[in-house]
């Protein structure tokens, strides 16, 4: 047995000297290409909580604005009913004061012209107070209506996930405790299967089992058709010592997240735009590789689920 290995390591070794370097190239800029775009909508869903953030924080400012406005219009108000109970005053005085000396009169005139214009200058000043106020009213209501909307949006993907993930569990029940998770986070769908699962070791084939449990999988991704799927082939440190087809663990991880993207194909249900294959190797563990569980956990495919986000950057571009 121990002859037979060696053969085989020495025939690969001699394969792996011959795969040309285009390929590599091909493949590691196919990979930058998918990282880009993992990282894109890593940073639009980061976008979209600022910008709720933002739209929240102007809404709370314009509410702010809004209240010191009926504040100082309430004070005009004042101001206004002060200065008209005086003129009132003023003009009971003049009456009672007509019979007085011509002075007497020509002071209550002057005094009355006085408090008339300031009352008139009053009026004016309440009036655009009251223009602006009604100004403010309007635009708080459609901030906030757009911000409600945003928020019912928001509400109503992450709803529409959590079916998409309800879903999913349903349809792979029968592979629980088989190297199997789905969770829910960041408004995506996370499904992880490890390599147990689906290959054997250094193989990118996948098993019967696998393809049953992808295939299922797919029958719900088929109800579901605006959903991006991002397929991540992952590796432990280990190095790979397979045959000369492959140049290492990025290669192995990209050929895995291939594989499982053709067994997706199948289901005519599925837009193949909407589908990506990307091999990460061995640099995105989730677990330690100084242990054997550690390194299964880290040998998988994560399945990664998005929602379209149109609808949403629309709306944010109209606040």
């Amino acid at each position: 047995m121990i002859k037979k290995m060696s053969l085989i390591a020495l025939t690969l070794t001699l394969a792996i000297s011959c795969v040309s370097p285009k390929v590599y190239k091909e493949l590691e800029g196919k990979y930058n290409n998918l990282k880009k775009e993992n990282r894109t909508l890593s940073d639009e869903n980061e976008t979209l909580l600022t910008a709720k953030n933002k739209a929240e924080s102007e809404l709370g400012q314009l509410q702010k604005t809004y209240d010191e406005t009926l504040a100082q219009r309430n004070k005009l108000q004042g101001d206004y009913n002060a200065l008209k109970a005086n003129y009132d005053n003023l003009t009971a005085s003049y009456d009672a004061l007509e019979k007085n000396s011509s002075a007497s009169i020509a002071e209550n005139v002057k005094k009355n012209r006085e408090l008339l214009a300031e009352l008139e200058a009053k009026e004016q000043a309440l009036a655009a107070e009251n223009a602006r106020l009604k100004s403010l009213e309007s635009d708080l209501k459609n901030r906030s209506e757009r911000v409600a909307e945003l928020e019912s949006l928001i509400a109503a993907k992450d709803a529409a996930m959590t079916a998409l993930k309800d879903a999913i569990s349903r349809a792979l029940t029968d592979f629980e405790g088989k190297g199997l998770t789905i969770e829910q986070r960041d408004g995506k769908v996370y499904v992880s299967m490890e390599n147990k699962l689906l290959f054997g070791s250094g193989s990118w084939a996948v098993g019967t089992q696998g393809r049953q449990a992808v295939q299922q999988l797919g029958s719900v991704l088929g109800d579901n058709p605006d959903i991006a799927v991002l397929i991540e082939g992952h590796t432990d440190n280990v190095p790979y010592k397979g045959n000369s087809q492959l140049s290492g663990n990025w290669d192995l991880s990209t050929k895995r997240a291939t594989a499982i993207v053709n067994i997706l194909r199948e289901n005519s249900s599925i837009k193949a735009e909407n589908l990506t294959a990307a091999g990460r190797g061995e640099f995105a563990p989730i677990a330690t590789n100084d242990t054997a569980e550690g390194k299964a956990r880290n040998r998988r495919i994560e399945v990664i689920l998005t929602p379209k986000l149109d609808e949403i950057s629309k709306l944010l571009n109209d606040i």
